[in-house]
């Protein structure tokens, strides 16, 4: 048998630091819905092909002709190597990734609202 009474009130409940903060709600400021900041525009094209030659025979996906300034194009480039699972680097303002990734590459691209690409 148990000590405690039927319908007798528990202990009190421990400590609460945020327990007081319910009632200071009402007091906070009205948030404004902020703007979302424009995306930076797309180029308005791209060149992509495939090349194999001074390569030791391997194929690499090149992406030209992206007009991009230097810290966006290495900003897709890593974009572009997450998305695809492979290795990439910037050669003389071209994108380079290593396999043969155009059509996928293609799809890409006018996801990221580049108007016209062009696959050789």
């Amino acid at each position: 048998m148990s000590s405690k009474k039927a319908g007798a009130p528990g202990p009190e409940p421990f400590h609460t630091p945020f327990a007081g903060l319910g009632s200071l709600r009402d007091r906070l400021p009205v948030a404004t819905p902020r703007r979302p900041a424009s995306p930076p525009s797309a180029p308005p094209r791209a060149v992509v092909r495939l090349e194999r030659k001074g390569r030791g025979g391997k194929e690499v996906t090149v992406i030209e002709q992206l007009a991009l300034p230097a810290a966006e194009r290495r900003r897709w480039l890593g974009d572009l190597r997450r998305a695809l699972g492979c290795g990439g680097a910037e050669e003389e303002g071209a994108l380079v990734l290593q396999g043969d990734h155009r059509r996928r590459v293609e799809a890409w691209l006018h996801a990221r609202g580049v108007a016209r690409v062009s696959v050789g």
